[in-house]
């Protein structure tokens, strides 16, 4: 689960022309998975091209990331490699519930309650490899760079902005901020209004852009407090304490000097005792496994060129999307590629 740090950190709505010029690590299985629940048919139905392979994914990333580069942003997706040990216990639970909304789903189409069986069906999707595989290639194919994490996507996107070599990581999750990436753009990849899930309700969205030196200046705790206040609330690697919310959490780390100072107050005021050593995850969010990336490599990157045949190719042939459609917007890509070509490595990551 993503932690709620939302009430606490320091936060400000942006128009998305203020990223124009700028580079953004983006944690790709968290857009993955928005255009795998979003983008759907009324029943919930992911779509599928006709040998029943899914391409929600696709159609986003496709129309998105132009979109995104029309307006001068340079995306680069950052994937996950091996996820921790912490972490498995999430995945089964997630898994868990997964199975069973897919059986809540299967029934709601049978009552033909479209409204549930959307909302459940949101709650059904999975990253297989394939899903992943086949948006790797669409986005090599559309000249955006792709990084394979040696294990958390947020954590080495994070890096990445600390290392000053982009200028902000895209990810809908606050714990973003946990792992001390400086800046953080929510909502880079939705726009006007969103469904509210299970609900017929529409919110306006904003694009947010999070900063965390501001965030622990506003509430006077450091790097170690706001990781031990996620985890308090929960992380994706630890249940949180219940009736523990952000501000009552604050106060428990502010007290605090180390992280022990912490698991003995909740084990008095709460008798709560954390299921796993919280100094693990402390250490996972202060000392993530990341890796450097080089010069080499960031020149290689400004480097990607989109295959307008391959793109056409791929969407249209091998996964039924309207040729006309694509061919239109692929001329697009070309064209906003031809206008940043003349950028400089150093002023193309920044």
């Amino acid at each position: 689960m993503a932690v709620d740090l939302r009430d606490i950190v320091s936060k400000r709505a942006i128009e998305i022309e203020e990223l124009n010029g700028k580079s953004i690590a983006i944690d790709a299985y968290n857009v993955f998975y928005q255009f795998l629940s979003i983008i759907r048919q009324p029943d919930g139905t992911p779509l599928m091209d006709d040998k029943g392979s899914i391409t929600s994914h696709l159609s986003g990333l496709f129309y998105r990331n132009t979109e995104l580069i029309s307006k001068g942003i340079t995306p680069i997706y950052v994937f996950d490699g091996l996820p921790s040990v912490l972490k498995q216990k999430t995945i089964n639970a997630r898994m868990q519930r997964k199975r069973e909304a897919q059986a809540a789903w299967k029934e709601a189409v049978e009552k033909g309650d479209i409204e549930a069986a959307r909302a459940k069906a949101q709650q059904t999707v999975r990253m297989t490899k394939e899903i992943v595989e086949s948006g790797k290639a669409l986005l090599g194919l559309m000249g955006i760079p792709c990084i394979n994490a040696p294990s958390e996507g947020e954590a080495q996107a994070s890096h990445m902005c600390a290392q000053g070599q982009v200028y902000a990581v895209g990810s809908q999750d606050y714990d973003t901020m946990l792992f001390g990436a400086p800046a953080v753009v929510r909502n880079l990849t939705i726009s006007g209004k969103r469904k509210l899930p299970g609900k017929n309700v529409y919110v306006n969205v904003s694009t947010e852009l999070l900063n965390f030196k501001d965030t622990l200046e506003k509430n006077g705790i450091t790097h170690r407090q706001l990781i031990w206040t996620g985890i308090l609330l929960g992380t994706d690697f630890n249940e949180g304490v219940k009736g523990v919310g952000p501000k009552t959490a604050l106060k428990i780390v502010k007290s605090a000097k180390k992280i022990e100072d912490v698991k003995a107050y909740v084990k008095q005021k709460y008798n709560y005792e954390f299921e796993l050593d919280i100094e693990e995850v402390e250490h996972l969010f202060m000392k993530p496994e990341v890796k450097d990336i080089t010069g080499q490599e960031l020149d290689s990157f400004s480097k990607l060129w989109p295959n307008k045949e391959g793109i056409i190719s791929f969407m249209c042939a091998m996964h039924g999307f309207s040729e006309d459609r694509i061919e239109k917007y692929t001329d697009k890509l070309m064209e906003l590629k031809g206008h940043s070509a003349q950028k400089t490595i150093s002023n193309w990551f920044k």
